[in-house]
């Protein structure tokens, strides 16, 4: 008998996810939540991202044995009281070579000055000689799937990479830090900042006031995480006092972000619009298939969220 798999991603998402899906899940029947001909008590396994129409309530799906997520973040969906089928983020290799291309193109931006030099060529010879990747350290917040991946690759361009989470991890050749103390070691030690954290209430607000005021005068800071992660008046207040050199930011408490925002007229902040890391259908598809095999097959499933935690 044929799963029964029910895409609950929203109406413009479903034209792209389609072929990959069928491809990738082709012993399955797939609806999606705009056409769908299933009944709720019939589906097996729901694919799900925000904007869908047939959740956010998961009571009708009796007999879901997990809910899929699209999207790397699961903060929109892991509060959600009706659902009790185990939540699955995305972890997919497109999603992560995404993040590592952007984190490591913005991090060697910042480390050769590109933005300086490009700005300075007026006619003036003009050479200014970075230091080498060995004498410029990054703080890397959050050792997840994507700041690993990520912390890993700027370690292979040669950068000190001082990797910090909430709780304990060995990643290997990332010196690790975690709690409070190990938070502060990191940032007073970073030269450029990269925050992966997820968005939870425990993380909101890691960089504010207080604990951008440990960086080292002209830091660099890049964050493709989440919005939450960072006290938009008190990095204003940083870049005014040159604590904090530049920014780049992929992610912002309201998308799109406003047009009168402060962010987008400031001369140190550079703005992209939350394209660090997307979900590639193509590739994705894979991800989702694998879960759900092993799911049909009584396997653990993979990348299952811990509610408590919230990620």
């Amino acid at each position: 008998m044929k799963p029964v798999i029910l895409f609950a991603g929203g109406v413009t998402r479903w034209p792209h996810w389609e072929g990959p899906l069928r491809a990738a899940l082709h012993d399955a029947q797939i609806d999606a939540d705009l056409v769908t001909t299933a009944a709720p008590e019939t589906v097996d396994y729901i694919l799900y991202a925000p904007g869908g129409d047939t959740p956010p309530d998961f009571t009708p799906f009796t007999r879901c044995k997990a809910v899929l997520s699209l999207w790397a973040g699961v903060e929109r969906i892991v509060g959600n009281p009706t659902l009790t089928q185990p939540l699955c983020r995305m972890v997919d290799p497109g999603l992560t070579q995404g993040m590592v291309e952007y984190v490591t193109g913005h991090v060697l931006r910042s480390h050769l000055g590109i933005d300086a030099l490009l700005s300075s060529q007026n006619g003036r010879w003009n050479p200014v000689v970075p230091p080498l990747a060995s004498e410029r350290p990054v703080a890397m917040l959050g050792l997840g799937a994507l700041g690993t991946a990520c912390a890993k690759a700027l370690a292979g361009l040669g950068f000190p990479v001082l990797g910090w989470s909430r709780r304990a991890r060995d990643v290997s050749g990332i010196a690790c830090l975690h709690g409070d103390a190990g938070l502060r070691a990191a940032l007073r030690q970073a030269q450029i900042v990269v925050t992966l954290l997820p968005s939870t209430p425990e993380t909101e607000n890691t960089l504010n006031a207080e604990t951008l005021s440990l960086l080292p005068r002209g830091a660099a800071l890049i964050n493709p995480g989440r919005g939450t992660l960072i006290d938009d008046d008190a990095l204003l207040a940083a870049l005014a006092s040159g604590r904090v050199g530049h920014a780049t930011l992929d992610v912002f408490r309201v998308e799109p972000l406003p047009p009168d925002h402060p962010f987008w007229a400031h001369p140190r902040i550079t703005v992209t619009p939350h394209v660090a890391a997307d979900t590639r259908p193509s590739s994705a598809a894979r991800a989702l298939a694998e879960n759900i095999r092993r799911g049909l097959a009584g396997e653990a499933l993979l990348h299952v969220v811990d509610r408590t935690a919230g990620y």
